[in-house]
């Protein structure tokens, strides 16, 4: 009898050990061990270590995230957004390549010889051109985060709501109150303009960990392991949510983008006004060769009229 009580008691005691040991900041990870030692999965034969007690780089999550969409596991739950999964701040989803400490490496090739810039955020910032493209490491230094959060009874008071804000990405991203420099709000389209902005040459925080996370709680289902708690801000007592989110990146050095970088359609209105300009031009010529060759006819007239 003693020995299947001790048997129980181990196995409890395991499965208690084992409930302890996972990473709060990334779903995917695969924890064990004592002391708990967590991993992302990054290809069939390696396994990045990551530091679960804090927000994890994204270049790591986006190498995860490649991994699990090259192997048909799951990157979104049921219930997200598909339309609206589509990244405005880069070219869409690649397979990065990372320093040791999680930052993006200057350069990125996605595996291919088409390589282009990236700044700390990991987002393209030159055009795309082969593996000679110089490129130097840039930090993202202000992030703009446009919110619409979902309807409210009562209409939200702007100075409440910035303190709203300031406090959920100090609780969710860990990120200082300090960094949030400005909140705007329009309670008409409830769009809430948040600025997060960090002195230029200064490493720390990397703003892009807390962008991407409130990217994935907003558009599909939090990267944290419980998944259950959405991202929600207190007004006066009250939880609003959010509905969709745009991000835009400003880099200590702007970005080097040329004419590559225009759509087809501006493109297409650029030609279109340049040949109604040269059209102009061409008739504004042509009238006044036609009104100085009717002047040069119209004289020799009158010189024989006065004669």
């Amino acid at each position: 009898m003693m020995k299947v009580l001790i048997t129980l008691f181990v196995v409890v005691l395991v499965d208690v050990v084992a409930s302890q040991c996972n990473c709060n900041t990334m779903k995917w990870a695969r924890c064990d061990g004592t002391p708990c030692q967590c991993n992302l999965q990054f290809s069939s034969t390696y396994k990045q270590p990551i530091d679960c007690t804090t927000l994890i780089p994204k270049c790591f999550l986006m190498k995860a995230e490649m991994y699990r969409a090259r192997n048909n596991l799951t990157t979104r739950s049921i219930g997200g957004k598909p339309v609206e999964s589509a990244f405005v701040d880069n070219d869409g989803i690649y397979d990065p390549e990372c320093e040791s400490n999680g930052k993006f490496k200057a350069i990125q090739c996605n595996n291919t010889d088409v390589c282009w810039c990236v700044n700390s955020a990991g987002v393209r910032r030159s055009d795309k051109g082969d593996k000679n493209i110089k490129c130097d490491p840039v930090e993202t230094y202000w992030v703009r985060l446009e919110l619409k959060h979902k309807e409210v009874a009562i209409p939200l008071d702007a100075t409440k709501l910035k303190t709203g804000i300031q406090n959920a990405l100090l609780e969710r991203y860990k990120l200082d109150k300090k960094f949030v420099t400005d909140v705007q709000y329009d309670k008409d389209g409830r769009l809430i303009v948040v600025d997060v902005q960090k002195p230029k040459g200064q490493p720390v925080p990397d703003l892009s960990l807390m962008a991407y996370y409130m990217e994935k709680d907003i558009k599909a289902l939090p990267l944290f392991y419980d998944e259950s708690k959405p991202f929600e801000v207190s007004v006066e007592g009250g939880k609003v949510s959010m509905d969709q989110i745009l991000v835009y990146y400003v880099d200590e050095v702007a970005p080097t983008f040329t004419m590559q970088k225009l759509t087809g359609g501006i493109i297409a209105v650029i030609v279109v006004v340049s040949l109604i300009v040269i059209a102009g031009f061409l008739v504004l010529f042509f009238l006044a060769r036609r009104q100085k060759a009717q002047y040069s006819k119209a004289q020799p007239r009158e010189m024989e009229t006065m004669s």
